[in-house]
């Protein structure tokens, strides 16, 4: 549990770094987002939950 908390907060540490680091280019990238099929973003979704796995049991292992 400790670790899940940890991960959870180092996503937020990114993401607010990103918005910090670039807020402009975050609202377009949103907004481009929005254009996207709901397909596609499932699609893209389900690629890095894949990555992130992967890297995550690489680095464990």
């Amino acid at each position: 549990m400790k670790d899940l908390f940890a991960a959870l907060c180092l996503v937020a540490v990114l993401e607010g770094l990103l918005l910090f680091a670039a807020p402009l280019a975050w609202k377009r990238m949103a907004a481009r987002l929005m254009e996207l099929p709901g397909a596609a973003l499932r699609s893209f979704g389900g690629l890095v939950l894949l990555a992130g796995l992967s890297l995550l049991w690489w680095a464990r292992h």
